[in-house]
């Protein structure tokens, strides 16, 4: 994020925010809203608020969304700083703070620290907002971020030459000089405002209105209003000392208004203080009394500020002028304390010069006397010219109103006029600085009081000279200021030549850039779009992006029906209601739809407000314009998209590009979504497949099973009817011998029992068989056993089992009742044996398997499937689940077995399905499922 923005780029920024949607919009706003933050305020507050509700945005990551929160607080940081809220700034800027260091973002840590440097300057903690405009350039350095790293070291170069003027001079002025140009315009502004501030200190004012109107004119092609008004108010208090007042009063003015319109109190009441100074020197007490009132109670909540120091400073000049003494001692007195604070020398001597003149009013004559030398002393060391004047004459008025020893070593026939005359000799050193007549006056009545009569009028006419020059030199000082403007008025004009010179091919470069912008949005929601599988939500994705990015009233889908002859509305809306379900023929003349796919191009259609409407879907809205598109994939066309709107000539070429490309990605979600759909059918019938083939293996078994008992009885029942024929016939003829009787019976009854455990076998296998596919085919909800059920599911298998030489046991604990449905059990414990003998036992013999059961949680049971059989690869561990992938295609697998029991798991039985399985050590299944399961609503095959 830049940290200044000219204003041509912030208007491209707003011209292009309203089209675009999704995470694009969301960094625009933020973009648009850190560079409006000084512009318009609330604006930018209500743009970071729209910023916020796009927070949830799938495809903005961590990262960028703590990046997003960070810089919405310093927007939200600087409102509150500009609105004089300081402590709300600094909670929002320590919170930015935190946020930029967690991700080690130092740029962001760089606005952190220049945020809470003026949160601190204002709150009068001068020592830490040094320190913050330090670790702000450090930062800005280890971001490699020149702009910000120089901008820092200007506003450290500032705060400097507040306190120590010449260290700051050493140290900056030869890097920061006039010349200037290659410095970009932000910089410029603190440039410029330390070099103006330093020739103010020095009492050279011609060169800091200079500056101050360089700073003043950067800062508003740069958005940094704040410091646009500080220039005019800066610059308005150095024309006034050049007794330039009506000079003053208009640039005054032109700070005013700005902050008025930005609506910060602590800046509209710098602008009343600086306008109440300059009627105070005019000498229209009560109105600068009124401003100044109205000044500090505004600027009241910055108390330990500079500006507030300065309100006070005027206040107190302004009770000195209306005769109200004790008040201005107290005020100076006060001065004094906020200078000590601030750690500026200015205010120190002010303040001290203040206090001597009340006190010298009141009567303390003595120590009057030494706090005006100690206020001299203090200005000459820091070469303050203007103050050093102004405290001679405080020295000379002493000395006039009072009876006190003169200065050691003076030569001047009185002590007042030799304290004026040193004054008269500062002023001249004061380049542009017309000395005041109220000086002079005071030196013409030493004179006559000495009654050096030819002197004293020899003055006075220098004092109507100097009201004289005084105010023409008001005329020459605006001249002045006008030559200047003019100046920076023609270097903006000889800049804007050059770039009209290069203006054809900067126009072609941004709109190349502006389409590669928009191809590259248009490209993410290109990937939205196809990325559903629905139809219904390809239309409710192709309807919001439409709506997000042209002018639309009616939006419809129109779809080629099975039969290839027709088109049938899919979607359609109009004004956010649906558009009744119709039929257009693809041989209809009138249908723009119909003429769209015959001809599969794009059709624009743009009416007059009275042309005749032929094709207008009954119960709509008569659009004048119309954009239709064909939804084509390759040579395939599926349809035709629509957008109409009752305004003319809506769709541009930048519209018709961004409706084509939906399109584009319109007609491929859709075959995608017809083809998950056949995908979906080709499924269903390999899974009913799948299980008919499992029924019919189930079938095939049982049979196989019942085979040997029922033969066995079969025999049996043969040889014993044989002998039974047998001894009849014996009995009959009377040749039954006792010992035959009792041979027979005992055969008898060895062939009952044998007949009797054969068909009892054979009967408990068709209940095991009835029951499970009983289950099987209505998949009901019951309460059984689950060591019952597994018995009776392993039952059916056993023939397969044994016929392939593997053994199967079974340890599942009795009384372990469950509430589910035990078909689709029994179908993933068949599908798990089988893949056992597929592909665990895969020619190996004697495979061994075991099914057993434990309760380890209450509520729940854990089965666990287990064989030694040759384990399963690790490339091939993770998609054993996904449908159709086998290892034995074409060899009787067809990768649904463990795809269906997964999902029967999961989603019907409410468990989980997990597998262990390393190489040649056999593998594990474990089903984790609940004794009761949900129930659930089943679709049921025909």
């Amino acid at each position: 994020m830049e940290l200044f923005a000219y204003n041509e780029e912030v208007n491209r920024m707003e011209a292009m925010l309203p089209p675009i949607a999704g995470l694009a919009r969301l960094l625009g706003l933020l973009e648009l809203a850190w560079h409006l933050r000084q512009r318009d305020t609330r604006r930018a507050l209500h743009l970071a608020a729209q910023a916020l509700e796009l927070m949830d945005l799938p495809q903005l990551d961590a990262e960028l969304r703590r990046q997003a929160q960070a810089r919405i607080l310093l927007v939200q940081g600087e409102a509150a700083m500009l609105g004089a809220r300081l402590e709300e700034a600094g909670k929002l800027a320590s919170e930015a703070f935190q946020i930029c260091q967690a991700l080690q973002d130092d740029i962001g840590i760089a606005d952190a620290h220049l945020l809470q440097a003026w949160v601190a300057s204002h709150g009068g903690r001068h020592a830490q907002s040094k320190l913050e405009i330090e670790a702000a350039c450090h930062h800005a350095a280890l971001a490699q971020d020149s702009l910000r790293q120089e901008v820092a070291d200007a506003m450290l170069a500032r705060f400097t030459v507040f306190r120590e003027p010449q260290t700051a001079q050493a140290r900056w002025g030869r890097r920061f000089t006039a010349e200037q140009d290659e410095w970009h315009a932000g910089l410029q502004v603190w440039i410029n405002d330390f070099l103006g501030i330093y020739t103010g200190y020095t009492s050279d004012f011609a060169k800091s209105i200079v500056h101050f109107m360089r700073s003043h004119e950067a800062a508003l092609a740069t958005g940094q209003i704040r410091s646009a008004i500080i220039a005019a108010t800066n610059l308005g208090n150095s024309l006034t000392n050049l007794n330039d007042h009506h000079a003053a009063l208009e640039w005054m003015q032109r700070g005013l208004d700005l902050a008025r319109k930005a609506g910060w109190e602590a800046s509209i009441g710098a602008c009343l203080m600086q306008t109440g100074e300059t009627l105070r020197q005019l000498g229209q007490l009560d109105a600068a009394r009124e401003l100044l009132d109205e000044a500090m109670q505004k600027l009241k909540p910055l108390s330990a500020s500079r500006n507030y120091t300065i309100a006070l400073k005027y206040y107190s000049d302004i009770a000195l002028a209306r005769g109200e003494y004790a008040q201005a001692l107290q005020s100076f007195r006060q001065l004094e304390e906020n200078a000590a604070l601030l750690g500026q020398a200015d205010f120190q001597s002010d303040a001290w010069r203040g206090q001597a003149h009340a006190l010298s009013r009141l009567g303390q004559a003595e120590q009057a006397l030494q706090i005006a030398l100690a206020a001299l002393e203090m200005a000459r060391d820091t070469n303050d010219a203007y103050c050093q004047v102004s405290t001679l004459q405080v020295l000379a008025d002493i000395h006039a109103y009072h009876q006190i020893l003169p200065p050691y070593g003076m030569t001047a026939n009185s002590t007042a006029l030799h304290y004026l005359q040193q004054a008269l000799d500062v002023a001249a050193t004061i380049e542009g600085f017309t000395v005041p007549g109220d000086l002079l006056d005071m030196v013409a009545s030493e004179y006559a009081r000495m009654d050096e009569y030819e002197k004293a009028y020899e003055v006075s006419l220098q004092a109507i000279a100097a009201r004289e020059k005084t105010h023409s030199a008001q005329a020459t000082n605006r001249a002045i200021a006008m030559q200047v403007r003019y100046q920076t008025e023609q270097a903006q004009a000889e800049g804007e030549q050059q770039r009209q010179l290069a203006s054809s091919e900067a126009k072609r470069a941004e709109a190349l850039q502006q389409h590669s912008a928009t191809l590259e949005h248009l490209g993410a929601i290109g990937q939205e779009i196809t990325a559903h599988l629905d139809s219904n939500a390809v239309f409710a994705a192709l309807k919001r992006h439409v709506e997000s990015l042209l002018d639309v009233t009616s939006m419809a889908v129109f779809l080629l029906d099975a039969d290839g002859q027709s088109l049938v509305c899919r979607f359609g809306e109009e004004n956010g209601k649906p558009i009744g379900p119709h039929v257009v023929m693809l041989t209809s003349p009138v249908s723009y739809a119909a003429q769209c796919v015959r001809e599969r191009r794009e059709l624009l259609i743009d009416m007059a407000p009275d042309e005749h409407l032929p094709n207008l879907v009954p119960g709509t809205l008569a659009c004048l314009s119309k954009l239709f598109a064909p939804l084509v994939i390759g040579e395939r066309i599926l349809g035709v998209m629509t957008v109409q709107t009752p305004r003319r000539f809506a769709y541009d070429e930048r519209e018709r590009l961004i409706f084509r490309s939906l399109c584009a990605y319109g007609a491929i979600a859709l075959g995608n979504a017809h083809a998950y759909r056949q995908l979906q059918g080709a499924q269903q019938q390999l899974v009913a497949q799948e299980k008919l083939a499992a029924l019919g293996s189930l079938v095939a078994g049982v049979a196989h099973e019942l085979n040997s008992p029922i033969g066995n009885s079969l025999m049996i029942a043969s040889s014993f009817q044989d002998q039974t024929d047998d001894i009849r016939v014996r009995l009959e003829r009377q040749q039954l011998r006792h010992a035959e009787l009792v041979t027979f019976l005992q055969e008898a009854q060895e062939a009952s029992t044998l007949i009797l455990r054969g068909l009892t076998n054979a009967a408990d296998l068709v209940n095991s068989f009835k029951q499970v596919a009983v289950d099987r085919t209505t998949a009901q909800r019951r309460c059984f056993d689950l060591a019952k059920t597994c018995h009776e599911i392993v039952a059916t298998m056993m023939s397969q089992i044994r016929s392939n030489g593997h053994q199967i046991t079974l340890d599942i604990p009795a009384e372990i009742k469950m509430t589910s449905y035990p078909g689709p059990l029994g179908q993933v414990l068949t599908n798990l044996i089988n893949n056992a003998m597929l592909h665990g036992f895969d020619g190996m013999p004697n495979g061994q398997m075991k099914l057993l059961a434990r309760q380890d949680h209450p509520g729940r049971v854990m089965l666990q499937f287990s064989d030694n059989g040759r384990g399963i690869p690790p490339q091939h561990k993770k998609r054993i689940f996904d449908p159709f992938f086998t290892t034995k295609l074409g060899q009787g697998g067809t990768g649904l077995g463990l795809s269906i029991s997964y999902n029967i798991v999961s989603s019907l039985l409410h468990g989980h399905l997990q597998v262990q399985s390393e190489v040649n050590q056999g593998t594990v299944f474990m089903l984790d499922l609940p004794l009761t399961a949900p129930e659930q609503e089943l679709e049921q095959s025909a």
